[in-house]
């Protein structure tokens, strides 16, 4: 067993690092707003900076800047020294992370970047130290102990850091106005991206996978169409391509509790007319709603002259990812 039980360190653990963020609330003033007008004036990048721990944590909050609408990347300061400086122009700003705001690699490029007239916001746990003095705008990220039985390792620091960095970037995506289409477009591959980017022609069926059949097609033709193409419906078109209506698996079963002759029963008879059909260039979310509105589960897609170019059911949405 244990000296120590596992759940008693993880509760405790957690406890610490919630009560470090909460203070936080505390230790926000006017250099908050500061480091958030900086941040919206800039022309240039954000440039994140930070050495062990603190630059891990350096890149996620410059990942989370530029999934956000800030164009944002993370220096390591080690290799700006050697040469990866030349990364930072006088048009961007730099948000350097340090707990103990002493980093002696950040100190060595500090006197670069203030020649350059680059800003400077620091996030440390240190108000006074050497870096905070240099900088226009100082985050205080403090902590009374680390989480760390020993209070050495950096835990509730980190974690402080991390949460200050995202107050800061939703802060400054808020008054960027940015919204979920800004958003989409830089994660393309997530499912966001899919649901607000992907348009109809990009999930539908085309050219000879689209089902259809001449209104003067019988019955059993029909089925033979539905069966080949398993869309779960066929259009119906005229001698001119036009789309005159739709016949789906739902009416299938409606016209079969009839008494019918699936040789001589013409589609132009049983089909449904005038059915609601999908543009193109629609966004395949706004189908979905149509879709779920209008409570059917295939559609045919046409062009302004109501020619069929393509058709999908919500199968095709659901493994598109768009439902």
């Amino acid at each position: 067993m244990p000296s120590k039980p596992f759940l008693t360190t993880a509760k405790l653990v957690l406890d610490l690092e919630a009560d470090a963020i909460k203070s936080l609330k505390a230790q926000l003033d006017e250099d908050f707003n500061n480091a958030c007008e900086l941040i919206l004036d800039c022309t240039g990048r954000l440039i994140v900076v930070g050495i062990g721990k603190s630059g891990h944590i350096g890149n996620k909050i410059a990942a989370t800047f530029a999934s956000t609408g800030t164009p944002a990347f993370f220096v390591h300061p080690s290799e700006a020294s050697h040469g990866d400086l030349g990364m930072i122009t006088a048009k961007d700003i730099v948000l350097a992370i340090s707990n103990s705001g002493e980093t002696p690699e950040i100190l060595t490029i500090l006197p670069i970047i203030k020649r350059m007239g680059v800003g400077l916001i620091s996030l440390c746990g240190k108000p006074s130290s050497s870096i905070a003095q240099h900088s226009d705008a100082v985050l205080n990220s403090a902590v009374s102990k680390e989480a760390c039985p020993l209070n050495l390792a950096p835990t509730t620091s980190t974690t402080a850091a991390l949460a200050l960095g995202d107050a800061l970037a939703m802060a400054v995506l808020e008054n960027r106005e940015f919204n979920e289409n800004d958003f989409a477009r830089s994660h393309p591959g997530g499912a966001l991206g899919k649901r607000l980017l992907l348009y109809v022609e990009d999930v539908m069926h085309k050219d000879s996978k689209i089902p259809l059949v001449d209104e003067n097609a019988s019955l059993d033709q029909a089925l033979e169409e539905m069966s080949l193409k398993a869309l779960g419906m066929t259009g119906i078109v005229n001698q001119h391509g036009e789309l005159l209506g739709i016949f789906t698996d739902g009416d299938l079963r409606r016209t079969l509790t009839n008494t019918v002759d699936t040789h001589k029963t013409l589609m132009k008879d049983i089909m449904t007319k005038n059915p609601y059909t999908a543009s193109p260039s629609m966004l395949a979310a706004e189908l979905v709603s149509v879709m779920q509105e209008k409570a059917i589960n295939s559609v045919i897609v046409t062009k302004q002259d109501n020619q069929a170019i393509g058709a999908l059911n919500v199968q095709d949405l659901l493994r598109a990812g768009v439902m």
